[in-house]
């Protein structure tokens, strides 16, 4: 027997003196991929000549040799991410995607839609980073993974709001359109265009100088770190946070069953038994987590990280988007001011859907004080005091404070990039 246990020693010595060794291995060498249509890592290849003389033969993706800009906007939902999404989407030289996480979500969240342990969001989030990267890469091959049923031939009808992608709206991703089709809406931009062909969207999105994608399912920027420091990727993240009163307004409106215990609340006056705080809590911890990293400005974060409160680029969105755009080092084009002109003065009823971005920019920020019962208000108040405080959101003494808008809830605080 105590050979035997010693025979057992040595293996689980030997066995983890091999994991180390391939890791090393792995993350000391430059990360290369393969050809595509179906992309092989060579780098993990036992034969490394078989493996460089299959990448010599196929096209390789660039990995950021022409030091792409790589934009990420880190939102949680109802904050004001697709009208940020579409300052990046309206730019000729950036490939934009809304929300590609949707699909890791949706493939591997089935089996634990109630759960929130730690294992599942780390196994959401290492899935969701790999994707990232690999969008980043323009290997918009690696969805396939996610997508279902699986794409044929690299062609699909189930991407996520594909419409809320100009990039993929328009040639050569759609050959289909003509020049009355410049500025399609998100339905009829799937109706004319028919299925993606993921191939045609890869070489899309390498003509294009920068890649931005919008996301509300990372939920703190320290998730992001790896990334961050991949030397592969230039990437910058635009954290997007909102007055926690007001997601909170916008949700109860937009998921009425969701929060249909909140409404219930907010109708009566009487506050349910069964509430689920979570609904709110949850985005003022993550607020709170991640706004903390950011401002404590860790080297891994240096030039890499910009705050933007909703409520400042509601209220003068044209200089609010001038200052993004020179953190990123990205030059605005007149397609992004001519795209603010045209959507920050309209009438909410001009938006057709709950994602609409057409509207009145500024009285939509301070739409929720006339939404939520102070009651309601005077809870999210207490509940979120650290993260309110720490964004420099007023508090409201009274349902008179409340109303009057000739009183600001939000502090003047001007939030420098990290550079």
């Amino acid at each position: 027997m105590q050979c035997s246990w010693k025979a057992v020693l040595l293996l689980a010595l030997a066995s983890i003196a091999i994991q180390y060794t391939a890791i090393r291995t792995f993350t000391a060498k430059s990360f290369h991929s393969c050809p595509i249509p179906n992309p092989v890592n060579c780098s993990l290849s036992q034969d490394t000549d078989v493996a460089d003389r299959l990448c010599d033969e196929n096209p390789t993706f660039p990995y950021n040799l022409s030091r792409k800009t790589h934009v990420l906007i880190l939102a949680t939902t109802r904050s004001g991410s697709s009208f940020v999404g579409q300052l990046f989407n309206q730019h000729f030289d950036v490939f934009y995607l809304f929300e590609p996480l949707y699909h890791v979500q949706y493939t591997l969240i089935p089996k634990m839609t109630q759960s929130k342990s730690t294992t599942d969001r780390r196994v959401m989030l290492g899935a969701s980073r790999d994707l990232l990267r690999s969008l980043y890469d323009c290997d918009l091959y690696f969805l396939e993974n996610y997508i279902k049923p699986q794409p044929v031939n690299h062609t699909t009808d189930r991407l996520f709001r594909r419409g809320a992608s100009k990039a993929l709206c328009s040639p050569p991703v759609c050959e289909s359109l003509g020049a009355v089709d410049l500025h399609l809406e998100e339905g009829d931009c799937v109706k004319k265009c028919g299925t993606l062909n993921l191939t045609l969207a890869t070489e899309s999105c390498r003509e294009h100088g920068h890649v931005a994608i919008k996301t509300v399912r990372v939920p703190e920027v320290s998730d992001l770190r790896a990334l961050v420091e991949d030397p592969r990727l230039n990437l910058k993240v635009i954290q997007l946070v909102r007055d926690p009163r007001g997601i909170l307004a916008s949700r109860s409106e937009t998921f009425r069953d969701t929060y249909r215990l909140w409404r219930i609340w907010d109708g009566t006056g009487r506050k349910p038994y069964n509430l689920d705080v979570t609904q709110l809590t949850t985005v003022c911890e993550d607020f709170w987590n991640s706004v903390s990293t950011g401002l404590n400005r860790p080297p891994w974060l240096k030039g890499k990280y910009m705050l933007v409160r909703y409520e400042d680029l509601a209220r003068n969105p044209m200089k609010k988007t001038e200052e993004i755009y020179d953190f990123l080092g990205i030059p605005m084009d007149s397609n992004v001011e001519r795209w603010i002109q045209n959507n920050t003065r309209g009438d909410r009823s001009s938006s057709k859907h709950k994602y609409g971005t057409v509207r009145n920019s500024a009285a939509t920020a301070e739409k929720w004080r006339f939404r939520l019962s102070y009651e309601i208000v005077a809870f999210t108040q207490h509940a979120c005091q650290q993260v309110l405080a720490q964004l420099g959101y007023k508090t409201a003494a009274s349902e008179e404070e409340l109303k009057n808008l000739s009183i600001s809830l939000v502090e003047e605080r001007d939030f420098l990039p990290f550079s």
